[in-house]
């Protein structure tokens, strides 16, 4: 059970540009991150109102992202059922978010966070893994590093992701926002992918920069060349992804904020791929053998 709030602790690092808390008991997800004006980068947050890595600003995704169907899938000739995490009876988003890490401060710029799942009885993933995530600030830089390693005798399937929530709104101008993916998947009510990503349509397509508005996304987009931008013609965000990030989730939350999630495979990648859909993008991990991968945030303008 995770403490309550009153009782976490944080760290926090900065630069001459931003600065950043994160959270270690709770997936060593990130509170805040902000420019040294005070303003929000990602979506504002209270320690006393964080129950869950749901409630913080960004949270890691492993050893999979976003959403398994029906909390199973079949690996190897055999099946394997995790705990339904989910209302309409999925499991979401891997077991590492809620879970103790170890943060070490390397520098007042530079946290390196780690995790063992051999110390979790309980996690909800049969093979045993560790995790590293890097955290740096630099100038108006800030780069997050991921390696999820297999530290199991088996292979495994695995995949990664990272969840940022963006603050939308600044000085009431909703963002432009641009990425260049071409193929979009086709979803079901739970917001699984149905078959291999198609073409984007108009009004699905962002290669050109077009606000958000009145749409409400919860979309997976691949063949993304990993690069996303926000403009509030007085400032711009950029996101730069490692070549391993080939899909690209948008999600337009309740709350107002803007998700923009960099991850390796496709939502429901495992049960995709036993079906023979192609372009899905999961991994497998050999015994010892890692997946690694780092995403940038680059502010420029008046923030």
């Amino acid at each position: 059970m995770n403490r309550p709030s009153m009782n976490r602790r944080t760290e926090t690092i900065r630069s001459e540009a931003l600065e950043l808390e994160i959270v270690p008991d709770l997936g060593a997800s990130i509170l805040n991150l902000r420019s040294v004006s005070g303003r929000p980068v990602l979506r504002p947050v209270a320690l006393p109102e964080v129950e869950t890595s749901s409630q913080c600003a960004s949270f890691t995704l492993l050893p999979f992202s976003n959403r398994i169907r029906h909390a199973r899938f079949t690996f190897g000739g055999e099946e394997t059922q995790l705990r339904v995490t989910t209302k309409d009876g999925l499991t979401q988003h891997g077991d590492v978010r809620n879970r103790p890490w170890q943060v070490t401060r390397e520098s007042g710029a530079h946290l390196r966070c780690t995790f063992d799942s051999r110390a979790f009885p309980d996690f909800n993933w049969p093979w045993h893994v560790t995790a590293e995530v890097e955290y740096r600030l630099h100038g108006p830089h800030f780069d997050t590093s991921v390696v999820l390693t297999n530290a199991d005798p088996r292979p495994m399937p695995a995949g990664m992701g990272l969840h940022p929530y963006f603050q939308r709104l600044q000085d009431g101008v909703d963002p432009a926002l641009s990425f260049g993916a071409a193929l979009l998947y086709d979803t079901d009510e739970r917001q699984l992918p149905t078959e291999a990503a198609r073409p984007v349509r108009p009004g699905e397509d962002f290669r050109l920069p077009a606000p958000v508005g009145t749409r409400s996304p919860d979309a997976t987009y691949t063949a993304w060349d990993g690069v996303a931008r926000l403009d509030w013609g007085r400032r711009t965000l950029t996101l730069t992804a490692d070549p391993v990030f080939s899909h690209f989730v948008v999600f337009a939350a309740p709350d107002g904020s803007l998700a923009l999630e960099p991850t390796s495979h496709a939502t429901d990648a495992f049960n995709l791929a036993a079906r023979g859909v192609p372009g899905t993008d999961m991994r497998v991990l050999a015994p010892g053998q890692a997946l690694a991968g780092a995403v940038r945030l680059t502010l420029d303008g008046d923030w």
